[in-house]
């Protein structure tokens, strides 16, 4: 494969320009943050002679055999280093790269990986003549998610088991941007700016929320579920109205509540909507309740809620309810949230009314339950519901 030229590009605020070795120390430096050693394929611990080595050898090297286009990203006015952005891969004759992108911990905040991207993206379309760029990104990696997003992309699924790492295979993100996509000019936004996709990727990006509500017999919390409520949540399922009205493995074991608790964290990393675990006024587990998003319809999600025995008629569970969906409107920019129970589960029936959930009709023989097909109320709460 033909080099390269490298050439240098300065717009937005930014110069991207070829690594040069006298940038090792920033590599350096940038490579000690631990959100860049968690997602990306840098080494750990990140040493000296790897940033010598990327800067003088592996960078120059991917220019010259064509292979690749790695930029520093620098302050125009400065030259300071600001980051990495570039071509991981380059096949000029398939007309596709792959782009990859890193921001040092000290100028984050600042749109430096989207404005680089899309001056990556358009150098690589009119000047070397792609038809496609490729992005791909840990699942999980929010950060890079929204980057990708802002910078137009268009997500395209999953690849399972695609990245290899010390904690295991993983699936990764993939999305990818063509020349005749909506392409913002220099120092602009995004041709869909505040669209939902990059509003909740802004959302999955950091920790999964506490939130409180105020119940009558007195205040929660909903928080992650974490180890401390597997007990709790053995004996909740164990109880006979949760057999009866729910899909709870029958029997419950203690790795089904580990179970729960894993996907509770893999739910959030996804960013296919949020667990909580219901925590009373003495601290002790007193449910859980999770928001799922429509794989069909980014603006619909569906609830369900458990309760355990010894907290039930306190009104935590419709506290919980309201709590949790009043987050999906405000955060999550849902439409429209769902509520579904067997007919004849009043319990759980009496808490979506009081939440302000309208019952809309029976879905018949629409749920497969232990063997066999039940009918459910269907119920749905509106965010225009909240004003009415």
């Amino acid at each position: 494969m033909a080099p390269v030229e490298p050439p240098t590009i300065t717009e937005a605020g930014l110069t991207l320009r070829p690594w040069r070795p006298d940038d090792a120390d920033a590599v350096l430096r940038a490579c000690q943050d631990p959100a860049i050693g968690r997602w990306t394929t840098v080494p750990s611990p990140y040493l000296p002679e790897h940033a010598v080595g990327f800067v003088a050898e592996r960078a120059p090297a991917g220019w010259a055999a064509g292979t690749g286009a790695p930029f520093a990203v620098c302050d125009a006015a400065t030259g300071e280093v600001l980051g990495s952005c570039g071509l991981v891969s380059l096949d000029r004759a398939a007309g596709q790269g792959e782009i990859g992108y890193w921001t040092a911990p000290w100028a984050r905040g600042r749109g430096v990986a989207v404005r680089a991207t899309r001056m990556v993206a358009r150098w690589a379309f009119e000047s070397v003549g792609l038809r496609r760029l490729v992005w791909r990104a840990e699942v999980g990696n929010h950060a890079s998610r929204l980057v990708a997003l802002r910078a137009g992309f268009t997500m395209e699924g999953i690849l399972r088991r695609d990245v290899r790492r010390g904690h295991g295979d993983t699936d990764s993100w993939i999305g990818s941007l063509l020349p005749d996509d909506p392409t913002p000019a220099p120092g602009r936004e995004p041709a869909r700016p505040g669209s939902v996709e990059a509003r909740r990727a802004a959302v999955f990006t950091g920790d999964q929320p506490t939130l409180t509500a105020e119940a009558p017999a007195g205040p929660i919390r909903l928080r992650r579920p974490g180890s401390a409520d597997i007990d709790g949540a053995v004996a909740t399922c164990r109880d006979q109205a949760a057999i009866r009205w729910t899909s709870v493995p029958d029997p419950y074991h203690r790795r089904d509540a580990e179970h729960f608790v894993g996907q509770a964290e893999q739910q959030w990393l996804r960013g296919t909507g949020a667990t909580f675990a219901i925590v009373g006024p003495a601290g002790t587990f007193a449910g859980s309740i999770a928001l799922r998003l429509s794989a069909a319809d980014p603006a619909v999600a569906d609830v369900g809620f458990l309760i355990a025995p010894a907290a039930r008629n306190r009104g935590y569970a419709s506290a919980a309810l309201a709590a949790v969906c009043t987050w999906g409107f405000d955060r999550l920019v849902l439409h429209r949230i769902e509520w579904r129970a067997h007919v004849g589960n009043t319990a759980s029936r009496r808490v979506a009314e009081k939440a302000g959930f309208t019952v809309e009709g029976v879905a018949h023989g629409s749920l497969a339950h232990r063997g066999a097909r039940v009918d459910v109320w269907v119920g749905a709460l509106l965010v225009d519901d909240r004003s009415a």
